[in-house]
């Protein structure tokens, strides 16, 4: 499967436009012409995080599926949860096109996207007919014209609480202006105080509590990372996800691309997100859970994420380099890492190189 993306379907695929391409995917996802993945259980990749039982590490992480089209089907494919959206209260269609690029010699993306989706009505009826049990989380933002975007992120909790295993709550994408003003420390106070209320009054009335994540920007100061983690452990917040996509630009190859505005994704964050993550889980301490993004591509990437501090790993862009047997690889690579590390559990190397990665300065 990986071979053949790689030698015929890529090509093919390369042929279109990212944004038409990417419908293509979702497409074909939806058609059932990309196999399942059958891939053995393997107990040393089981964990609980956040009072939720995860079969592997591996999540697809928000962006791909932002209208929750596919998500039992990217569950079948290896992926050991999903996460769907950004998605805002009113549909919206974000920034002009063109607003996706490859970088194809960094195996990067950039994209300008701006929370293009078709709001909750939409994705709410799509995620209450699936019947199953996957794990799937719902990434919920604030609308580009919003005039309280804090009051955009309770909505979202309170549309979706019935159908989201748990939330995201992202205040870090570049492609809406201000919205990362929400990591600034008064901010991000007044948005989980509120967001994390309003998860409490709905867990009252249904009797489950639903964990609720931040994901954050690697573009972030060390006076930002401390304000983070100051807020994270202050409200009792169930988790980070580390990072979104950057605004630099260093050490790419692809200088013609490399100009377009937007966030960068892909290889070229690996080193970034994956300091940042080691720099925040150093000043969070060993049990607030961790979600690491950034430059997944592989078994090795994912587990070095581990070891720099996550508890579970997502991708995307990787996706669009390695295609769709990408995850089913990296699952079945990782229980060969832990045969190599000769280790009874994943868990046993969370952590095993956070000073390596909190050391580094990129």
């Amino acid at each position: 499967m990986i071979d053949l993306f790689k030698h015929a379907a890529r090509k093919g695929l390369f042929l279109f436009d990212p944004e038409t391409a990417h419908g293509m995917s979702i497409a074909a996802l939806k058609s059932g012409f990309v196999p399942a993945c059958a891939i053995p259980p393997d107990p040393r990749l089981r964990q609980t995080v956040a009072g939720l039982d995860f079969a592997n590490p591996l999540g697809m992480a928000a962006g791909f599926d932002k209208n929750a089209e596919v998500p039992e089907a990217l569950l079948k494919i290896g992926f050991g949860f999903t996460e769907i959206g950004t998605v805002t209260p009113k549909p919206q269609s974000g920034n002009p096109r063109p607003r996706i690029f490859r970088l194809v010699e960094d195996e990067g993306v950039i994209n300008r996207l701006g929370f293009n989706n078709e709001g909750h009505d939409a994705v709410f009826a799509r995620l209450s007919r699936i019947s199953g049990n996957g794990l799937i989380g719902v990434n919920i933002g604030a609308n580009k014209d919003s005039d309280d975007r804090i009051d955009d992120y309770l909505k979202g909790i309170r549309r979706f609480y019935s159908v989201a295993r748990y939330f995201t709550a992202n205040i870090s994408s570049p492609n809406t202006p201000g919205l990362r003003d929400l990591q600034a420390r008064a901010s991000l106070a007044a948005l989980l105080s509120a967001a994390l209320a309003a998860r409490d009054e709905e867990a009252a009335k249904s009797g489950r509590k639903i964990p609720v994540f931040l994901k954050v920007a690697p573009d972030l100061t060390e006076e930002g990372m401390d304000d983070i983690a100051a807020e994270a452990l202050s409200h009792a917040l169930d988790g980070l996800i580390v990072s979104n996509t950057t605004l630099a630009r260093d050490g790419l190859r692809d200088q013609r691309q490399a100009k377009e505005t937007g966030g960068l994704s892909g290889k070229p964050l690996f080193e970034k997100s994956t300091a940042v993550l080691a720099k925040i889980r150093k000043r969070v301490g060993p049990a607030l859970p961790i979600i690491g993004v950034g430059g997944v591509s592989s078994a090795e990437t994912a587990l070095e994420k581990i070891k720099a501090g996550a508890d579970l790993v997502q991708l995307y862009s990787g996706m669009v380099y390695e295609g769709p047997g990408l995850p089913g690889e990296i699952v079945r690579g990782l229980s060969k890492l832990l045969d190599r590390e000769k280790v009874s559990s994943i868990r046993d190397l969370r952590g095993s190189r956070t000073d390596y990665w909190s050391a580094r300065n990129v």
